[in-house]
């Protein structure tokens, strides 16, 4: 079962009068809902995953409110819902993880935005930007420019980003645009309330249906020849009735300040941040008022070329916090000055750096050149003291270790379904030789790491089949592409598997059938198996197998010949078949389906079960694997094999032994992976499978008394 969000279901009930606790992206959730939203679709991803998870599973009431609400199998296919917006009054939201999100919806949203839009349509992004980040850096402005949408950016405030919401439709709507709102992981998971409003149900809906379709329009469509009608269209009435609204409504906010000589303009999601570090100079106070004027962006594009003159002119110096490249503000509002020959100093990515997440830490930095120019005083002086004194404690940290820390990257959670294949790989290739490995997004993709270190490229959701093509011809032995069943679902079946058999390819394709999106938060997808199927498992303790066959029948119907299903942790049938596909005399696509279920799903799924057997004081029993430490020679062979981190080391209790010895801590759960892996590599028999049994039964305490009684004779006084 997924996540339960039944709190969150209960908050978008809330009406007039209320009051709203809780993060970002679920204020985003209950701003759709009261700005009576007509359908709600998208693909799940940081950190905007819960607005989808939450909407997914609030069916009920959605029902209730007319709204549809529909989980689509990537990015573009969601992008394409909006279509629905543009011959009719209804307002849509979609929702996906940015950059890699918009890249793969980059198509739909051209053909969306060369028509233009009736009902308000809005693109919730998570602009998964800085540090904190799992994609590549790159921004979503540029799509907002290419395809003329209008792109807000909220200040991290709830009350501010639910309006955001609610006038990202009105303003949708005045311009005929698309609208983008970009959220960063800060702005999804910040915390704070607002004042509800009723939800309102919208007018054409599931339960107010269109009686007839729309007028055929030829204007309505992205074709030629009135595209290019439609690109006058975006410069001669959208772009001008944006900035109308947006001038007309305060969209963005000028925070005055007493220093009217200088100025500060500033993309709204950064505005927490920069107020934090004003804080630092001594040009704010606690409750964000500053001493330096603020133009806060919250409509990042199309800025409002007077707005920014008016707030320019006069001034000595402007600082542009832009983050990210290129600057696009920047270079914007350097254009718009020049023209109106404003003399005004812009500063901006001369004293901020030209990438990278803007941290307090950053912004205080150029901050204080900035002032030091503009303002030199004892402000400058304590903002300097401040930085100093982060430098010198990292410094006294780092000279407090003996040695730098290792890193530690993400890897498989504990008992995770994929380690075992990656054990089996590496086996294999002891065998056969190194082989060129096609990585994927997705849990699998922890594989580049150690102890695996498997994979050459990965070039997007589902495109590890695709992406070997160019590879495969010149290599002698054939390659590898690993791909999940998420990503199989997202892209790989098309652009992957389809191309393959195409081109007959000689290829080896690895599928993780662990039955979610797991990378995403393990939503449901067309292959997961339903709760039947778990239900009839013999046990509810054990992994899933072969519970469902959709990704097989797909593969067979287009045309597959060669396909294995192998239970992942059957590290020795796992290598075998490896060794097959690699070495088999059938010439076309390969492909071997790794069948387990998600871990975590498996815990969510047996720990309440075996909570209640244990409550009600029926007999338990768990599986647990250990370590003879008599036995252990300290290879660690098997911790380079495996790299669980219930698998670790500790002291040798023999102090004729200097070697750390292998140990299993508290944690695992059992999987067998540590044992499977010493008797397909032939390892040490160090490694013991017993049974921890609860609640025995009272012949059971009987033996175990004799057995004790026994072992306890025979040990030397």
């Amino acid at each position: 079962m997924e996540v339960s969000f039944s709190k969150e279901i209960e908050s978008l009930r809330l009406g007039a009068g209320d009051t709203f606790h809780g993060e970002g992206i679920l204020a985003i959730t209950k701003g759709l809902l009261q700005s009576g939203v007509a359908y709600i679709g998208g693909y799940q991803g940081a950190p905007v995953s819960h607005l989808l998870d939450v909407m997914v599973q609030a069916k009920d009431y959605m029902d209730e409110l007319g709204v549809h609400v529909e989980a689509c199998s990537n990015e573009a296919s969601a992008a394409a819902m909006l279509g629905a917006s543009i011959h009719y009054p209804l307002r849509g939201a979609v929702t996906w993880k940015s950059i890699v999100g918009t890249n793969v919806a980059a198509d739909a949203l051209s053909n969306l935005s060369s028509p233009g839009v009736m009902g308000g349509a809005l693109i919730v992004v998570g602009e998964d930007y800085g540090e904190g980040a799992s994609v590549i850096q790159e921004r979503t402005h540029a799509y907002a420019l290419k395809s003329s949408m209008c792109l807000l950016d909220p200040r991290p405030d709830l009350g501010m980003m639910v309006r955001m919401v609610e006038e990202g439709f009105r303003l949708s709507e005045t311009s005929n645009m698309p609208c983008l709102l970009e959220l960063r992981i800060r702005a999804c998971h910040v915390r704070g309330s607002f004042q509800a409003k009723d939800n309102v149900k919208p007018a054409v809906s599931t339960r107010q249906l269109m009686e007839n379709p729309s007028a055929f329009d030829y204007m309505k469509l992205a074709h030629p020849p009135v595209t290019f009608r439609h690109e006058k269209l975006k410069g001669e009435q959208r772009i001008p009735a944006a900035r109308k609204y947006i001038v007309e409504q305060g969209l963005n906010e000028l925070f005055p300040g007493r220093h009217e000589d200088l100025g500060i303009i500033v993309q709204g999601g950064l505005y927490n941040a920069l107020i934090r570090s004003l804080q630092q100079l001594g040009l704010a106070d606690a409750f964000g008022e500053t001493d330096v004027p603020i133009l806060c962006l919250n409509v990042a594009w199309p800025i409002v070329p007077e707005q920014v003159a008016d707030f320019c002119a006069a001034k000595r110096a402007v600082l542009v916090v832009e983050e990210g490249q290129p600057e696009y503000i920047e270079q914007e509002i350097a254009t718009l000055l020049r023209r109106r020959d404003i003399q005004t100093r812009l500063h901006g990515k001369d004293l901020l750096p030209a990438a990278g997440e803007y941290s307090v830490e950053v912004l205080s930095t150029g901050l204080t050149q900035f002032a030091a120019s503009y303002l030199p005083g004892p402000a400058t002086e304590e903002a300097r003291r401040w930085l100093t004194g982060n430098t010198d404690r990292r410094a006294a940290a780092a000279a407090a270790l003996s040695k730098p820390l290792p890193n530690r990257p993400p890897g498989f959670c504990i008992g995770c379904p994929e380690r075992p294949v990656f054990s089996a790989l590496k086996l294999m290739q002891q065998d056969i030789g190194k082989v060129h490995v096609a990585a994927d997004i997705g849990c699998h993709a922890f594989g580049t790491f150690e102890p695996f270190s498997q994979g050459h490229s990965i070039l997007g959701y589902g495109m590890s089949l695709a992406s070997r093509a160019g590879v495969s011809p010149m290599m002698q032995k054939r390659t590898l592409a690993i791909m999940g069943d998420g990503g199989f679902w997202h892209n790989g079946l098309l652009t992957g598997v389809q191309s393959a058999l195409f081109n007959g390819d000689d290829a080896v394709l690895l599928i993780f059938k662990n039955g979610y999106t797991s990378a995403t938060g393990t939503q449901e997808i067309i292959s997961t198996p339903d709760d039947s199927a778990r239900d009839d498992a013999e046990d509810k303790s054990s992994s899933i197998v072969h519970t469902n066959q959709t990704i097989e029948a797909t593969l067979k119907g287009l045309g597959v010949q060669w396909m294995r299903t192998v239970h992942t942790y059957e590290v020795e049938q796992m290598r075998a078949t490896l060794t097959d596909a690699f070495t088999t005399d059938f010439h076309g696509l390969k492909v071997v389906i790794a069948e387990g279920e998600c871990q975590l799903e498996r815990q969510r799924r047996i720990k309440p079960w075996i909570a209640s057997l244990l409550k009600k004081g029926e007999r338990v029993v768990r599986v647990k694997y250990g370590v003879d430490e008599d036995v252990c020679n300290g290879d660690h062979a098997c911790i380079r094999l495996s790299g669980c981190p219930t698998l670790t080391i500790k002291d040798n209790p023999d102090p004729l032994k200097v070697d750390p010895v292998a140990t299993v801590i508290d944690g695992c759960v059992g999987c067998g992976l540590c044992g499977a892996n010493a008797h397909a590599a032939t390892l040490c028999p160090s490694f013991y499978r017993a049974e921890v049994v609860q609640n025995p039964k009272w012949h059971e305490r009987l033996v175990n008394s004799f057995r004790s009684a026994v072992v306890r004779a025979l040990q030397p006084a």
